[in-house]
């Protein structure tokens, strides 16, 4: 009953059904699960708490019950508009978790949100996007000096911590997660990449195979979206503004050119980028008659919605779940996916499971670190220790039943001499 009180959700009723989420989440989770195992008995975090700003759904739900096993006491909020499971919520409520999130709060609620999680005085942050944190720097400095340390989930999170870090306003050291080899190569690349293609065809319904897709932005998670394209038979078009990653994707085999080329001949474009204003008023009125725009990044800010607003006749028209008609003064009509939010947790359910098992496994170990190792770390943007990173690789292959050779002493030896 307290963590009801202390809790401002949508409806205390769904747990059940969260429940049930959870539940399978959990049971195809097993590097997660190994951990908690641990910690049911370890208990690291006694006495500590865990303020969590990240998007609030089965999978992170599972992580905030791993943390609480391990004795922290946690107060959580999402870290976008809609992508809160209402369900997931409630059955974190009922597990005694202080929760302040629901799908569809606007942007002064998200603000109370962020806020609320605040009011539990944390002693670590777990952010994805950096929200919690700048937050608490903007409005609530007086909790600083109690904070330990943060740890970043996602590639705009460490960008708003690197701007932070150079204009000398970073006062507590950021486990970059979000930068770790099981993050990036695994997350970033094959969980965008499935989860961004099955929220489109999911919420489309239509073929992709054939028709021209427009990926923005070749880093790890629009390598995963050309990739997924590509295997479904869409004619895949990249737009770079880093001449290393176009060359990359022209060996990858996509056609690489800049987007006022492509937007006559798009049929998708996904945005992948981080960075804002990235398809615009320019490409909007050069697009055909039907075009699909979805955003893959983390804030909606990639796809101009008010550039759109102010070159269509009518307002927005919602035609089907998730689906936003613009009719354009000139006479065609475009679709925006999600409101132009992370199209993939909108839209559908997120990451795969097994791979939210390492990207999360990483997370809990992060905290640990910083739990045991932040009053002694500068404040800056810090890798996640390789320690760690090999530790959730080697967990994951035993928990598929995949052994690998060793280095030999003698090969060991050879690899740190230089004669």
């Amino acid at each position: 009953m307290s963590s009801l009180l202390s809790s401002t959700i949508k409806n205390p009723s769904f747990w059940e059904s969260g429940f049930k989420k959870i539940e399978w989440m959990s049971q195809r989770m097993p590097i997660l699960r190994s951990i908690n195992e641990r910690y049911s008995y370890e208990k690291p975090f006694a006495g500590k708490t865990i303020a969590m700003c990240i998007h609030l759904e089965a999978k992170t739900a599972y992580m905030a019950l791993v943390l609480q096993n391990g004795g922290a006491n946690i107060s959580i909020t999402g870290c976008n508009l809609l992508t809160t499971q209402d369900d997931c919520a409630a059955a974190l409520v009922h597990k005694g978790i202080s929760v302040h999130s629901w799908r569809g709060a606007t942007p002064e609620e998200y603000k109370q949100q962020l806020l609320r999680v605040l009011d539990s005085n944390p002693d670590q942050i777990l952010d994805d996007g950096a929200d919690l944190t700048a937050t608490l720097y903007a409005l609530r400095p007086e909790l600083a000096p109690k904070l330990i340390g943060i740890s970043e989930e996602t590639t705009c999170g460490i960008v708003r911590f690197r701007a932070m870090e150079a204009q000398g306003v970073l006062k507590h050291p950021v486990i970059a997660v979000n930068n770790a080899k099981m993050k990036q190569m695994f997350d970033n690349r094959y969980g965008t990449g499935q989860s961004a293609m099955e929220a489109i065809m999911h919420t489309t319904n239509q073929t992709v195979c054939g028709k021209n897709f427009v990926v923005i932005g070749y880093g790890w998670c629009g390598k995963g979206v050309a990739m997924r394209a590509k295997g479904m038979g869409a004619k895949v078009i990249v737009c770079e503004v880093d001449p290393i990653p176009a060359n990359e994707a022209i060996m990858d085999g996509f056609e690489v050119m800049p987007l006022s080329a492509a937007a006559p001949r798009g049929d998708f474009f996904v945005t992948v980028t981080g960075c804002n204003n990235v398809i615009r008023t320019s490409h909007f009125l050069q697009m055909k008659d039907g075009a699909i725009l979805a955003n893959a990044g983390h804030f909606d800010v990639e796809i101009n919605k008010n550039d759109l607003i102010s070159i269509s006749c009518e307002p927005p028209r919602l035609v089907r779940d998730n689906t936003q008609e613009y009719v354009l003064n000139n006479g065609r009509k475009l679709y925006l996916l999600g409101e132009g939010r992370l199209v993939n947790l909108v839209a559908s359910d997120g990451h795969p499971v097994e791979i939210i098992d390492l990207s999360f496994s990483l997370q809990c170990l992060a905290q640990e670190y910083l739990l045991h190792n932040g009053k002694n770390l500068p404040p800056k943007l810090l890798e996640l220790p390789k320690e760690i990173d090999e530790k959730v690789a080697q967990l994951r292959l035993d928990s598929i039943g995949v052994k690998i050779d060793k280095l030999t002493s003698d090969q060991i030896e050879y690899l740190n001499s230089w004669n």
